[in-house]
């Protein structure tokens, strides 16, 4: 059973590797069904982040201090936003540095209307890495809470 799933492990790795690689190597087409799923899955992250985990985690704490775990909400949401904007897209997705991206899209220098990243705009790629940017601290934090 065991020899099974590695194969068939193996297989689906081959056939993912193969597939995202003939998708990867269209040019950079802009594709309209590729776009609108990435907004919607950006929407739906951050309906995860700001409301849903804000909801949630002030139903855990006593009711004199659930405003203040839905405010912790908003100020992360926030505060990593305004980071993500400035140098973390960059840090990440920037350049091809060997521990980090580099500094080549800082402040977003570059992300343009007519920038393309696979086969979305750029914006869109970069809104959707935010979404999960944003998300990540505040499932952190709430270990100490």
């Amino acid at each position: 059973m065991r020899v099974i799933r590695l194969f068939l492990s193996a297989v689906t790795m081959v056939l993912v590797s193969v597939v995202s690689s003939a998708v990867v190597a269209d040019d950079a087409v802009v594709r309209p069904g590729d776009t609108a799923w990435l907004m919607t899955s950006t929407a739906l992250v951050l309906f995860m982040t700001i409301p849903g985990l804000a909801l949630f985690y002030a139903g855990m704490v006593r009711a004199k201090n659930a405003v203040s775990v839905m405010m912790q909400c908003f100020a992360i949401a926030g505060l990593v936003s305004i980071l993500w904007v400035l140098y973390g897209y960059s840090f990440v997705f920037g350049g091809r540095g060997a521990l980090w991206g580099g500094l080549d899209k800082l402040f977003l220098s570059g992300v343009t209307r007519g920038s393309v990243t696979g086969t979305v705009p750029e914006v869109v790629f970069m809104v959707y890495q935010m979404a999960f940017a944003i998300i990540t601290p505040r499932i952190f934090t709430t270990r100490w809470q």
